[in-house]
């Protein structure tokens, strides 16, 4: 894990009518990721983006695409994600039958493997995977829609699984996402995360003012 704070903002709370202008103006105003939150009103009760978005939005920055698949089954849709310009590409357990084959599944399209913990989801489902995945995303909400309020139980989920990935020397990346304000987002570095990620916060706070929200955040 790397001791620099990243900030992903989450363009779940971009205007859709302008959503290349959007990234742009992520990336002009210091955003270290972009997030694209992918959902198909199956796994979660919400549709979002596909891969076309992606492959669309993928010319306009090289900015890493952090790609969360809120999908089931997730296996077929690794390719045409990765294919699309994903650079990270996140999934959760529950999603698929074999966590192994999943994590192969995305190394062989070369591409960072991110795993997910929803807000009731236990450690146990993924600890023995930790070493194999360059990113745990622990949802600080229940996934499915943007603007929730943070839930702070997760806190101690993040701790342990920063403790775990200290005690055995592993090097993975902690991901926290939903509802990460300025209010808590120094709770959310202080239990271990190092990136989060923010959508309703940077783009509405301070008249949207983004590089300000996003200087925010990361130096709170």
């Amino acid at each position: 894990m790397e001791d620099q704070i990243k900030i992903s903002p989450s363009i779940l709370s971009a205007n859709f009518s302008k959503l290349g202008e959007e990234v742009l103006a992520l990336e002009k105003a210091g955003a270290d990721y972009i997030h694209i939150d992918v959902m198909d009103g199956h796994f979660v009760p919400n549709l979002t983006i596909g891969p076309d978005v992606i492959k669309n939005l993928r010319p306009l920055t090289k900015k890493v695409f952090d790609v969360h698949l809120m999908i089931s089954p997730v296996d077929n849709y690794i390719k045409s994600f990765a294919e699309a310009g994903a650079d990270i590409i996140t999934f959760h357990p529950e999603a698929t039958k074999d966590i192994s084959k999943t994590i192969g599944l995305i190394r062989a399209e070369k591409k960072k493997v991110g795993i997910s913990l929803k807000p009731k989801s236990e450690i146990k489902l993924i600890e023995k995977f930790l070493g194999k995945v360059d990113l745990i995303l622990i949802m600080s909400v229940e996934p499915g829609f943007g603007g929730q309020k943070f839930i702070p139980d997760v806190l101690n989920k993040t701790k342990k699984i920063r403790d775990i990935l200290r005690k055995n020397n592993l090097k993975a990346d902690i991901e926290i996402d939903g509802g990460v304000n300025f209010d808590n987002c120094s709770e959310a570095k202080n239990a271990g995360a190092n990136i989060l990620v923010s959508g309703s916060t940077i783009f509405k706070e301070n008249q949207g003012n983004l590089k300000k929200n996003i200087e925010i955040l990361r130096n709170n």
